[in-house]
């Protein structure tokens, strides 16, 4: 049996960590204040969250898990999750100490301010288990400033100021973390040496096969699913090495392929744009069109 932890409200989550509820909508929880945990009995606890976490542990306290993964996790780490979002935590039983910290906010705190319409630029939310964002110590100390920043304006209560300044602390330690993460696409080579590789590997794959004739050209979910990453990760990441969409990525394989199936003077127009995926031709002639300046067969007529 698994053991299900739901915490819905801040003060819900604030309690169970033993730290004061400064507002209702956002803390800034001291992992060191909470009282000793043992999960007894309990292999794996599973633990819902109906707000947004970041968490930054100073010790490991047991194998995060997301799915059926797990999390490249260590010291130094920051973890995110959105509301609605499960963690797994596999433990051995034994009684431990946690340690560390998190900035947990409710969805509500964002509406009338701009981080709500921005927040969904900080796609890191909807990462993966294996994607989590690794800190330099620099960079750590950064996150610990920030949320020093916004625990002082709880500490001095609520006033017609503090939704403004709390929002904007909130939205300058997301931008940090954008950057934080922009530096380990780079840093972290390792990690992503041959996505594109296997990208176009499982394009070309792909277009082989006679998947597009059953079930369409292939879609960024898809294709980040085969190579086991979020499609926000997928996404930024071939943005970042391509300058391109992975969308934008997908269709320029289509023209490049259709473009050599044209030259193929024994296929026809409607033959290339089935196997090519396209359930009417009529797409397929207005997006080659689209994209090229001319009609698959003025481009063939011209070559």
């Amino acid at each position: 049996m698994h053991k299900v932890v739901q915490f819905n409200t801040i003060s819900e989550y604030n309690t169970f960590n033993n730290n004061p509820t400064l507002h209702p909508l956002i803390s800034v929880i001291d992992f060191s204040k909470a009282n000793e945990r043992s999960w007894e009995g309990e292999k794996i606890v599973k633990i819902y969250y109906g707000f947004y976490c970041i968490f930054l542990k100073d010790i490991k306290c047991g194998d995060l898990r997301y799915g059926c993964n797990y999390y490249d996790y260590q010291e130094g780490t920051l973890v995110f999750v959105a509301p609605g979002q499960v963690m797994e935590i596999e433990t051995d039983g034994k009684v431990y100490q946690p340690k560390g910290y998190a900035l947990v906010f409710h969805p509500d705190l964002l509406h009338g301010t701009s981080l709500l319409k921005n927040n969904t630029e900080h796609t890191f939310f909807s990462y993966k288990v294996n994607e989590a964002l690794h800190l330099s110590e620099k960079e750590r100390q950064i996150v610990l400033d920030s949320f020093s920043k916004i625990e002082y304006e709880l500490q001095l209560g609520v006033d017609k100021h503090s939704k403004k300044l709390i929002a904007s602390n909130i939205a300058l330690f997301l931008n940090y973390c954008d950057r934080f993460y922009d530096r380990q696409f780079i840093t972290r080579e390792n990690v992503n040496r041959g996505i594109l590789e296997k990208f176009e590997t499982l394009l070309n794959t792909y277009f082989s096969s006679d998947k597009p004739t059953s079930i369409g050209f292939p879609s960024v979910a898809y294709c980040a699913d085969e190579l086991h990453l979020s499609a926000n990760y997928f996404g930024d990441l071939i943005k970042k090495e391509t300058g391109k969409s992975a969308q934008e990525y997908i269709q320029n394989k289509i023209i490049t392929l259709a473009k050599n199936r044209i030259l193929e003077d024994h296929l026809s127009v409607n033959e290339i744009a089935y196997e090519l995926g396209f359930k009417y031709p009529q797409h397929f002639s207005r997006f080659f069109r689209q994209r090229v300046g001319a009609t698959p067969n003025e481009y063939r007529n011209s070559n």
